[in-house]
């Protein structure tokens, strides 16, 4: 990571786009970082559109609001149409292979396109998808190693959802290594 790092995590609800970011922010957080963390949803709950802006930065952040990124997280095809145009040149995009099939990328930025529903089926539960696409972002951005998030994922994964735990952990590994 540079001084900082500005990010844009979007997909539709149900996705988990807000506890990717919940979990780097927090993961900042304890790393000794400033950090932003701005969700947004729309009308609708589950199936509508999420997204959140994310920033880490090694000095204070002065303008909260992220109006240019350096990463796009896209889950889906309306994400990256949405927010594909304001990724700064030489960013970075990271695409969900597995909903997003055509489309023509711009070739000022890198585009990583990880499967992460066909590997969250193939570790055996969905859900698991935002933690691949996780894993994908630290392991291109080196923004963090993996420990800093488990820590997180340590606290956020408690009581009913202990038993998740070593999933979510294998998840990142994973992802990681898509992009490794």
């Amino acid at each position: 990571m540079n001084d900082s790092e500005r990010l844009v995590v979007a997909g539709f609800g149900g996705q988990g786009v807000m506890l990717m970011g919940q979990i780097l922010s927090q993961a900042a957080t304890d790393e000794g970082l400033e950090t932003v963390w701005i969700p947004s949803y729309g009308p609708e709950s589950r199936g509508g559109t999420a997204n959140c802006f994310v920033t880490i930065s090694k000095t204070p952040i002065n303008a909260p609001v992220v109006t240019v990124s350096d990463t796009l997280i896209a889950m889906n095809q309306p994400s990256l149409e949405k927010f594909e145009k304001k990724v700064k040149k030489g960013g970075r995009i990271l695409v969900n292979a597995s909903l997003i099939k055509e489309h023509t990328y711009r070739e000022d930025v890198e585009v990583l396109k990880i499967p992460v529903n066909a590997i969250a089926l193939e570790l055996g539960n969905l859900k698991v998808a935002n933690m691949i696409m996780l894993g994908a972002y630290i392991g291109a951005s080196g923004v963090f190693k993996p420990e800093a998030l488990e820590k997180v994922f340590a606290q956020k994964f408690t009581g009913k959802k202990a038993a998740l735990l070593n999933l979510n952990k294998k998840a990142l590994i994973r992802g990681i290594k898509e992009v490794s």
